[in-house]
């Protein structure tokens, strides 16, 4: 609002000084940076993010494969549940389990992992994700997160340029303002020690 209100300055007044014109020239300046450019570069940000992530997903499924895992028992564990950050959203881990699964290469593993049955008898098969080594780790990012992310990335990218736009024009109005002060003190050191002396023109 600030920035818009530096240009009534563009109005001719007997007045009117030089750095009200400086200021008005830097106000145009911010509001054409932030009607144009800002979003501008909130996009292409938002771009480069998403791409980015495109890229940790095809690594993530270069790297870890689906397999199939067979419950051997119930682990002691109850349900867990636990906080996704790729999703933003909390989800049921499932009760922990004692199963077996392959790898990638057929060798054989065992250990406790979540299942997403909620009553998991010795037999049952349910899906998770494994490494190259067997380990099991999370599923790959899904793109409607990877999606949600970049728009996120895109306006926060827009919301600092915004920023430091504002705080550019701010600090040159700043020095306007110096500069107006320090023109007034020469102006009234001048004029100072003659002021309502008769015949001095005050």
């Amino acid at each position: 609002m600030r920035t818009v209100t530096g240009l009534w300055r563009w109005r001719r007044n007997p007045l009117r000084r030089g750095t009200d014109l400086i200021e008005a020239w830097v106000a145009l300046a911010a509001v054409t940076l932030l009607a144009l450019a800002v979003p501008a570069v909130g996009w292409f940000g938002g771009r480069a993010v998403d791409a980015s992530m495109r890229q940790t997903i095809g690594r993530q499924h270069e790297q870890r494969h689906r397999t199939t895992a067979v419950v051997v028992h119930s682990s002691t564990d109850r349900h867990v549940r636990a906080f996704d950050a790729e999703s933003a959203r909390e989800h049921d881990l499932g009760r922990r389990v004692i199963a077996n699964w392959r790898a990638a290469d057929g060798s054989s593993h065992a250990g406790t992992v979540s299942s997403p049955l909620r009553e998991p008898r010795p037999g049952d098969t349910f899906p998770i994700w494994a490494d190259h080594r067997g380990r099991p780790v999370k599923s790959p990012m899904s793109t409607d997160a990877a999606r949600l992310h970049a728009v996120l990335a895109g306006f926060g990218i827009a919301a600092l340029t915004a920023g430091l736009v504002e705080c550019a024009r701010r600090l040159v109005v700043w020095h306007l303002v110096r500069r107006r002060y320090e023109r007034l003190d020469e102006a009234w050191a001048e004029a100072g020690p003659d002021w309502g002396r008769t015949g001095a023109g005050s």
